[in-house]
């Protein structure tokens, strides 16, 4: 029996209906989606993606690939808009965000401005994978530990608040370090250092508990998806391994001083990502790179549905390339199961798309995508 066996979701969130104005290449749009499985086909370039981190934005409060407001905007515009039309618990629930240049952002539920964005994160659980993702596998530390970040902090307010203090307390220490001339008081990178302490063991504690609960769900997909035909697994690594963090900041004072940055702390965890007994960046082949990625994307979903009393939107964005024909009729099939909610699945070649919907039991609606319109095919 797989750890996922008797695992049935019950939906208890959808994306209605969307309204677009201003963002990257879409000018203008309002869509009405399906409550199971939305697919979207299209070339390169025409727009699928973007759909998809507006989608994401109206959860994360920011583009998935982390890009500053100003460069979302549609290219010669000064603003955008987001409006997405929810139900949420049974109940309607509008989100709505927009930004305009040199001006603050605005994010309202229900008409009434959050006082704090990370209020909002969480309300509306999210999981994305696209080409970009591949990064995790091939690019730093940090991006590892984002992928983390952004699953913790949605069930998880403490960890994002403990998040928020520790980047605080390690921006002031890292401006003491920066001083010219050289600040040697003590008692001055104390004060920022026992914040790091505290709040990157709250940091440490959360992260070592996701990977413990994370690794097997991971797991369990990867082999499904590959035929059971490799092994991979996950270890996490992090300075508070060895205990308390203010030692061994007092170790590396002097070396941070000449660096004029910290080098020890929760901004240095690790999560290896391991095939067999080595690194998958350096072993791996883009295949089993792309299983990779999909296995941990559908871990993520499904941890965040078992944390948490909502069951999140899945993000699914070109998902198929590099695989052989094994692998994607294993995801296929995955995708058009019920284990999932609501689905927004995007491709260039539609044959991809018409085999999950011809599985699927429930919903679904597919979408043509061209140059920033969205047509229904009906």
């Amino acid at each position: 029996m797989t750890i996922f066996a008797t695992y049935k979701v019950k939906i208890l969130m959808k994306l209605e209906h969307l309204s677009i104005v201003n963002y990257k290449n879409i000018r203008e749009a309002e869509i009405d989606f399906s409550a199971g499985v939305n697919c979207l086909v299209g070339n390169n370039g025409m727009g699928k993606t973007n759909l998809l981190d507006a989608i994401y934005y109206l959860s994360m409060c920011k583009a998935a690939n982390a890009l500053p407001d100003s460069q979302v905007i549609t290219h010669g515009e000064d603003f955008f808009m987001l409006k997405g039309d929810y139900e949420l618990n049974g109940q309607p629930e509008e989100i709505r965000c927009g930004y305009k240049l040199k001006s603050r952002k605005s994010f309202k539920r229900g008409g009434k401005e959050y006082p704090r964005l990370a209020d909002h994160i969480g309300l509306l659980p999210i999981v994305m994978l696209t080409p970009a993702d591949s990064s995790l596998i091939q690019g730093g530390s940090e991006e590892r530990r984002r992928m983390m970040d952004m699953c913790i902090s949605q069930f998880n307010k403490p960890y994002l608040n403990a998040l928020i203090h520790y980047n605080s307390a390690l921006l002031q220490r890292n401006t003491l370090l920066k001083q010219d001339p050289p600040c040697t008081d003590t008692s001055l990178y104390r004060i920022w250092e026992e914040q790091m302490d505290f709040y990157g063991q709250q940091i440490y504690d959360s992260r070592r508990l996701f990977v413990e609960q994370f690794e097997p769900v991971f797991q369990e997909f990867y082999s499904q998806i590959a035929h059971d035909k490799e092994k991979v697994s996950l270890e996490y690594t992090s300075h508070f391994q060895h205990g308390s963090l203010l030692p061994q900041l007092d170790e590396v004072r002097n070396r941070d001083l000449a660096l004029e940055y910290t080098t020890r702390g929760s901004h240095k965890d690790e999560l290896v990502l391991k095939l067999g007994d080595c690194l998958m960046k350096q072993i791996g082949s883009q295949g089993q790179n792309k299983t990779f990625l999909v296995g941990l994307k559908l871990a993520q979903f499904d941890y965040l549905r078992r944390q948490g009393s909502t069951c999140p939107i899945l993000l699914l964005d070109d998902i198929f390339d590099r695989l052989d024909a094994e692998r994607v009729e294993q995801i296929i099939r995955l995708v058009a199961s019920d284990r999932f909610g609501q689905i927004f699945i995007t491709d260039t070649n539609r044959e991809y798309l018409d085999r999950i919907i011809e599985k699927v039991s429930g919903e679904y609606k597919l979408f043509t995508v061209e140059n920033g319109v969205y047509a229904e095919k009906k």
